[in-house]
């Protein structure tokens, strides 16, 4: 396998967990929304921690795609 191929298999699973990554955020958000007067404090804050974390994971995927995607284009 060549090394623009590897960086193009990486790259599709790098978008794959982007996807879940935003998927669960949005999630969290919208649950952190809808219950926010019923939640205990304690689910709150975890839900909280839950959604900056999982942000944290969507930037660095990002981040490490658009690296991939430097790559890639330096061996073209």
């Amino acid at each position: 396998m060549s090394r623009a191929d590897k960086l193009k298999e990486e790259i599709g699973w790098l978008k794959v967990v982007f996807a879940v990554l935003v998927a669960i955020d949005i999630s969290l958000v919208g649950w952190l929304a809808q219950n926010y007067d019923v939640a205990s404090d304690f689910l709150q804050i975890i839900c909280a921690v839950a959604v900056v974390v999982t942000t944290g994971g969507v930037v660095w995927v990002n981040r490490t795609a658009y690296r991939k995607l430097d790559e890639l284009e330096e061996e073209s």
